[in-house]
């Protein structure tokens, strides 16, 4: 019997994505260890594009390239995966409870639930929610 699979599938929230692709100090020691790690499988939402993209165009987020751009060459300099929204998460995130009133934080909470992910985020409230968090 060979050895168990240990590969964890890890959703990173916009915030941990930016840190990620910035090296960022702010990334817990527990976050980037498993980042780190080769045998997870890494996960940007497209709700997290959705956001960035948005960020830039009010002026709250400056990236050196164009937000498609950025998050196509981070993604892959990171071997992170993207991840659509599906019709299932969209419709679960309207169901959950209102412990966070984010929109973008709710869809990748329900992202995470219907793709069996943990939820790489610094964000206490989202441990609210029935998702395993990492952090």
């Amino acid at each position: 019997m060979g050895a168990p699979d240990r590969t964890v599938k890890l959703l990173l929230d916009t915030s941990t994505f930016l840190w990620c692709c910035e090296d960022s100090p702010k990334l817990s020691a527990a976050a980037l260890e498993q980042l780190r790690d080769p045998a997870n499988r890494l996960f940007l939402s497209a709700v997290s594009a959705h956001e960035i993209g948005l960020k830039v165009s009010i002026g709250k987020l400056s990236l050196r390239l164009t937000p498609e751009a950025y998050i196509t060459q981070m993604r892959e300099l990171h071997r992170i995966g993207s991840l659509p929204l599906t019709e299932t998460a969209a419709v679960r995130a309207a169901g959950l409870p209102s412990h966070h009133r984010d929109p973008f934080d709710r869809m990748l909470v329900a992202q995470a639930l219907a793709h069996d992910c943990a939820l790489v985020t610094s964000d206490r409230a989202i441990r609210s929610y029935p998702v395993t968090t990492i952090w």
